[in-house]
């Protein structure tokens, strides 16, 4: 049987009127990659707070490492990290002060934190920028710093918060190579992201809407059970041909990609590609070429968060 490290059963968060979270159950293996996906305001960092036990659920059980939550809070602080989408370190502290702090708040004794800082300082690619003023790194430095900071004490347990979201593709690359060493030691990692293809890097996703769990599998997993089927459309006129489609009550969403168009279009179709084109040659537009092709992950996200026609 699987070892968890979280579960939690029927949680919820309201604030006043507003459900935040709304009934979510869950379960992350230990040493996984978990990833959430989600619109903004979906519920990803209340329910990531709510774990953390940063926030008091307003209702729901949580066990995270095998601490009931909120209860057991404070003991569970020493076994988790936690990276906000926001850099939070100190700006006008040095690279060097901000790792010493965190080893300070961390408990850590001499010996330890001198042999903890130095790991980190090497393993984040810090050596250079030791003495720098975390004000001035850049978005890739600050976020290698802020992985260093959480990482400091060894926790079991490392929760992410959209921490990528202000950084380039090459060190997006390396950051995630770097949480796949932290996995391969035995790190369990719930990150949250809006980049597809660090999504597709997680060992399994959980997909949010409005507070709801709407979608949980691995990435394959996900594509392979979508509920919809994905056609290209090629077309010497993209635009019209995509308003058009829009208009079909058997289609969920066409986006142009180039000069190709990819629709989704309800499962319940019994010849996807002819349907579209039928469509389209029906009020005298051109299709060069019509195809089913593989549902990419982008496709589940939106079939799982798609608001259905005639609904607001």
């Amino acid at each position: 049987m699987t070892e968890l490290a979280i579960q939690a059963h029927g949680l919820c968060k309201d604030f006043g009127k507003v459900k935040a979270v709304n009934g979510l159950n869950l379960e992350v293996p230990r040493s996984r990659i978990y990833g959430f996906l989600g619109p903004n305001g979906s519920g990803k960092t209340t329910a990531i707070r709510m774990l953390c036990g940063l926030l008091t659920p307003t209702a729901g059980d949580i066990s995270v490492l095998g601490y009931s939550i909120p209860d057991e809070a404070e003991a569970l602080r020493l076994k988790v990290g936690y990276m906000t989408q926001k850099f939070s370190l100190f700006e006008d502290l040095t690279v060097s002060e901000n790792l010493q702090f965190m080893a300070d708040i961390y408990t850590l004794d001499r010996t330890l934190k001198g042999q903890r800082i130095g790991l980190a300082v090497e393993r984040y690619e810090l050596e250079r920028l030791v003495k720098q003023r975390a004000g001035t790194l850049s978005g890739g430095q600050k976020q290698r710093l802020a992985l260093a900071a959480s990482t400091l004490h060894g926790p079991d347990l490392l929760f992410l918060d959209e921490p990528t979201s202000a950084v380039d593709p090459e060190n997006r690359r390396a950051f995630w190579e770097a949480l796949f060493d932290l996995v391969g030691e035995g790190t369990t990692i719930l990150v949250s992201t809006h980049y597809m293809d660090e999504a597709e890097r997680c060992h399994a996703l959980a997909i949010l809407d409005k507070g709801k769990l709407v979608a949980e599998g691995s990435p394959e997993a996900l594509q392979q059970g979508i509920d919809a089927s994905i056609v290209l459309v090629e077309s010497d006129q993209p635009r019209k041909v995509g308003k058009l489609l829009e208009q079909q009550a058997f289609v969920h969403s066409s986006a142009q990609v180039g000069n190709v168009l990819r629709v989704m279009v309800s499962i319940d179709q019994a010849s996807p590609a002819s349907a579209v084109s039928d469509a389209i040659r029906q009020q005298g537009l051109h299709v060069d070429q019509c195809a089913v092709a593989r549902p990419a992950l982008e496709d589940v996200f939106v079939a799982a968060t798609r608001k259905k026609k005639g609904t607001t």
